[in-house]
């Protein structure tokens, strides 16, 4: 049997880190590479993804000065290049280099807001410091704010990302922040026309973050970007496509209306599940036949109701097809969709479960099949 995957191991392991020691033996006189490496990789087997990271910064701290100036100095001597200027996107480096964002709020936040900016500004030159400016934003938000917005304008793209990234709502693995949504809406509109698509990801998911909570505040935002015509059209194209993303899942009327898909011109429909009895594991096949008296564009989704245990139930949204209805004939549709009875993230139930035809927005059909074991 293969050795299962652990993203853990492949981050940080006897390579990484004696990369990370010889980096710091190079910029630090006396520094123990040896000593560094064997108690680093020593406790790593108890300790999880984002505990390593701290572990590693613990083992380094007593390699370093105490006080936080001249530690953040060191730190900035033994960073490596910066990553490559010339690349456009999926560039995030070695989370090794995440070390010195965990030193700078742990020794920076409270007495020297302004020196640990600086070395959070370095830093995600190599490594996002995403999760590291959110402590600076709840504890000094208007210091934090203004030097985000200087770097909205900066040369470097990792720079600008960050400061979309690091502000946004709902960021995985992240700590919240004390953010209105008034106080980012500035940092986006100054990053929307960036021609990096790192940092116009950034963007796109922080809107879709906000949609969340505001989804009119952000259809204003994509309206006004577009009268602008700053950004490229095809690129702010994606990024509406992007932003909007989980409002067109959950059928929202003007997010579908702003994509150009109307959900007020009657779509007659039919929909076929093939066999009434399905076992887990097997495809299910979704087939529709969809017509209309006008041409009409057509986001066309499904959402299937699960069985869940105790009677409840529990809805799941799918995508089927983007395309186009010509007026007066038939557009059939089809999807083969695998029933996985060993998904870790959702266990599937045996009983009846309903499937509902969604086209821009609107529920059009219905079916039903019953999940076997």
């Amino acid at each position: 049997m293969a050795e299962k995957f652990l993203l853990k191991d492949h981050l940080f392991n006897a390579q990484s880190i004696g990369q990370l020691a010889a980096e710091y033996a190079a910029g630090l006189p006396g520094f123990d590479a040896d000593r560094f490496v064997t108690e680093t990789l020593d406790g790593f087997p108890e300790r999880e993804l984002l505990a390593r990271l701290e572990w590693i910064a613990d083992c380094l701290e007593p390699h370093l000065a105490p006080d936080f100036p001249t530690m953040a100095d060191q730190l900035e001597a033994c960073m490596p290049p910066p990553l490559d200027p010339a690349l456009r996107d999926d560039d995030f480096g070695q989370f090794i280099h995440a070390v010195p964002g965990i030193l700078a709020v742990r020794h920076g936040l409270e007495d020297h807001c302004a020196r640990a900016l600086d070395l959070i500004y370095a830093a995600t030159q190599r490594f996002s410091m995403e999760f590291y400016i959110r402590p600076f934003l709840n504890r000094w938000p208007e210091e934090t704010l203004a030097r985000l917005a200087v770097w909205a304008e900066d040369e470097n793209y990792h720079v600008r990302r960050l400061v979309s990234e690091g502000t946004r709502p709902r960021l995985p693995w992240a700590k919240a922040v004390t953010l209105d949504t008034a106080q980012r809406v500035p940092l986006l509109s100054a990053l929307h026309a960036d021609p990096t698509r790192f940092v116009t990801r950034s963007v796109a998911n922080h809107l879709n973050d906000i949609t969340k909570t505001d989804p009119e505040l952000v259809l204003g935002l994509l309206k006004d970007w577009a009268k602008q015509g700053r950004q490229d059209a095809k690129e702010l194209e994606w990024m509406t496509r992007h932003a909007l993303r989980t409002l067109v899942k959950a059928g929202h009327a003007g997010a579908l209306a702003h994509l150009g898909y109307r959900g007020d011109v009657a779509v007659r429909a039919s929909l076929d599940l093939g066999p009434s009895a399905i076992p887990i594991g097997a495809v299910l096949p979704v087939q529709c036949t969809l017509s209309a008296d006008v041409d009409l564009p057509v986001l066309v989704d499904y959402r299937i109701r699960f069985v869940r245990p105790g009677g409840k139930r529990a809805e799941k949204v799918f995508k089927l097809k983007q395309a186009r209805i010509t007026a007066g004939k038939p557009l059939t549709l089809g999807k083969s969709h695998r029933l996985k009875g060993d998904a870790t993230t959702f266990t599937l139930h045996p009983g009846v479960h309903r499937v509902f035809l969604q086209v821009n927005g609107v529920d059009v059909a219905e079916a039903s099949f019953t999940l076997t074991a």
